[in-house]
């Protein structure tokens, strides 16, 4: 037995694998029958770019933009969740926008000229947000490995946000503190076309130990 195929025996060795793709797209993976339908995507969808993976703590965090309408419902539930307010500005999950373009940069109007997608921290290995933080308030939960922002320690200056090629921390304009995704889930629970899904650590495993067993 091959190692590469030891690697689907247990959930922790499982998640590693995620943890090497986590935040980018699935494009260019062929994903076997029982992983597709356990994230309730097709290997079309896949194929197209439209399917992203995030490794969380409870699970599989599932982003399938081919269903997302731009609705800002998970924004909405994450700033709601952590910050007792609904503001978009401030959620730790951003709507992107992108433009469709044929290749001479026109909007392709026959179809959605528009592609939706959530989009939120990757919890880096090596944080540069939290390598720029001039009051290291950027840390590792010991629990959970998810980064964190110490609010008594943030100033608010803002460094996180331009050091992350993603811009995905937020300085909230009335506590002056910096804030960013905690991998609390509240996202999913307001998304109302199923776009957002979190596939718990030992369905990911099962499925993945059932492909193992037809290989």
């Amino acid at each position: 037995m091959s190692e590469e195929k030891k690697g689907f025996d247990t959930k922790e060795v499982t998640r590693r694998q995620f943890l090497k793709i986590s935040g980018v797209s699935l494009a260019g993976l062929v994903l076997s029958t029982p992983l597709l339908t356990l994230m309730g995507c097709t290997q079309k969808q896949v194929d197209e770019g439209e399917v992203m993976v995030w490794a969380m703590p409870q699970g599989l965090l599932v982003v399938n933009a081919s269903r997302c309408v731009g609705c800002q419902r998970c924004e909405l539930n994450c700033s709601l969740s952590n910050d007792g307010a609904a503001s978009t500005f401030i959620s730790r999950v951003k709507i992107q926008r992108k433009l469709n373009l044929d290749g001479a940069g026109n909007g392709l109007l026959s179809e959605n000229p528009w592609l939706y997608f959530p989009d939120t921290c990757r919890q880096c290995e090596d944080p540069a947000c939290g390598k720029v933080c001039p009051q290291q308030a950027i840390y590792a939960d010991e629990t959970t490995g998810v980064r964190k922002v110490d609010q008594e320690k943030c100033i608010g200056c803002g460094a996180c946000v331009q050091a992350c090629p993603w811009h995905m921390p937020t300085v909230n304009p009335e506590t002056k503190k910096s804030s960013k995704c905690i991998a609390c889930g509240a996202c999913v629970a307001g998304c109302p076309s199923g776009a957002l899904s979190i596939v718990d650590w030992d369905a990911v495993t099962s499925a993945a130990q059932d492909a193992y067993k037809d290989l």
